[in-house]
């Protein structure tokens, strides 16, 4: 039948969870439970470079972990799977992102790589300068569980990234602010709505199945006749499509 969408807020009504706090495996399996092929990110991101400049758009393709607080995978407890993450975006998807940020006249950066910090504090100058050395593009707080989950679940994921400062190695910019955060978010509101609707259009008029609806087929390491029940019952709407 026709595709349809969800939307939900990330930090909650109110913005009220810290990115640490975030029910990452809840919410991707929610999604998954849903039937979700596709999912679209959008997330408020500080610049590394110079030519990413605050209210411009970019759509990595790569991510690079600096978190220490969190659970990234639906697996344990009794079930081992590895999957791939080589290439944690969907090419097709980050495509079909980018196109309709440029239908929309944004000016995009397609490719990059998000560092996905720990927060919630912003970077310390050494931080930011080291990332800057290591060749990352942007920074953020919560892109990188999402996409592993993303891949466990076998949903295709890509991230529509916002610009709102550089973080703090740029001189005249060293001290990120939230109101500098949401000025910028506000002022790219209606144009990031755009985008989305566009970019939602254009994912539900395709063909192209997600190419990673069995990602995992031959990455669960565990013999179905050895999983635990509850870790089974648990994990069905991911999993259950392999227990024979």
């Amino acid at each position: 039948g026709a595709r349809k969408g969800v939307l939900p807020a990330r930090h909650g009504r109110g913005h009220r969870v810290l990115p640490t706090e975030l029910s990452f495996r809840a919410n991707v399996y929610r999604f998954r439970a849903l039937g979700v092929e596709f999912l679209i990110s959008v997330s408020a991101v500080g610049s590394l470079k110079k030519e990413y400049v605050p209210g411009h758009i970019v759509v990595p393709d790569q991510f690079y972990d600096r978190t220490r607080h969190r659970a990234d995978t639906f697996f344990g407890n009794g079930i081992v799977a590895h999957v791939s993450v080589a290439h944690p975006v969907s090419k097709v998807l980050a495509s079909t992102l980018a196109d309709s940020a440029d239908a929309e006249g944004a000016v995009t950066h397609r490719g990059g790589c998000y560092v996905n910090m720990e927060g919630p504090q912003f970077s310390t100058r050494a931080e930011s300068m080291a990332y800057r050395h290591m060749g990352f593009d942007i920074i953020g707080m919560t892109n990188l569980q999402e996409a592993k989950l993303a891949r466990e679940a076998e949903i295709a994921y890509a991230t529509l990234a916002l610009v709102t400062d550089y973080d703090c190695w740029h001189e005249g910019h060293d001290d990120v602010t939230v109101d500098m955060v949401i000025e910028y978010l506000n002022k790219n509101v209606r144009n990031t709505q755009l985008i989305l609707k566009d970019a939602v259009k254009r994912v539900a008029a395709k063909e192209t199945p997600n190419q990673y609806r069995n990602a995992i087929k031959n990455a669960i390491f565990t013999a179905p006749d050895h999983w635990p029940a509850e870790t089974a019952k648990k994990l069905d709407a991911i999993i259950g499509k392999y227990a024979s």
